[in-house]
């Protein structure tokens, strides 16, 4: 049993499977414009020790892409996701950190045109770390961007502590992602 393709009026595309004794169809309303499928996506992780201080909310850089797949990651001078289609993005953030110090929050914040838009709160009230103690968190959200001037970016941030952080460099800790989900 097969499924062929056949275009239907109105600039949908129908799909009609091949036993005409059944009643199989699945229509797909037209769509103009970018469709999600086809949106700018990337994936990239840090590579190298950065600091990030206490009680200061710091960029982190990611140097290195999995992929992008539109060349909207700027992963050399200002790391940031600037997509040239407008939509919604899923944009994900993890970032791991280690040294020694106590704290009672680490934030992982996402940034919208350089102004806080979400952060996630570290839910242990006090956090120790020995030497070499390593410790991360994630954020996650939908994100509506205008395909033009927006961006994100990525923060990390501590409010108490003996010592900086600096980010762990394996490709699977500090991460950065985003994908459009739906156009505008």
């Amino acid at each position: 049993m097969g499924v062929k393709l056949a275009a239907a009026s109105g600039g949908s595309i129908e799909l009609v499977p091949t036993n005409t004794a059944s009643n199989f169809t699945v229509t797909v309303p037209a769509k103009t414009g970018t469709m999600a499928m086809d949106g700018p996506a990337f994936s990239a992780y840090a590579n190298a020790v950065q600091t990030v201080s206490v009680n200061t909310f710091t960029k982190i850089v990611f140097q290195v892409e999995d992929f992008d797949t539109a060349s909207a990651f700027d992963n050399a001078t200002n790391y940031r996701f600037l997509p040239t289609v407008a939509g919604y993005y899923q944009v994900n953030g993890l970032l791991w950190l280690n040294g020694t110090v106590t704290t009672n929050q680490g934030i992982v914040a996402l940034f919208k045109n350089g102004s806080i838009i979400a952060r996630l709160i570290d839910s242990n009230p006090s956090t120790t770390l020995s030497a070499n103690g390593i410790t991360g968190f994630g954020n996650s959200m939908l994100i509506y961007l205008n395909g033009s001037t927006d961006y994100i970016e990525l923060y990390g941030y501590y409010n108490l502590g003996t010592a900086t952080f600096s980010s762990v460099t394996a490709s699977y800790t500090s991460r950065f992602s985003a994908a459009m989900v739906r156009g505008a």
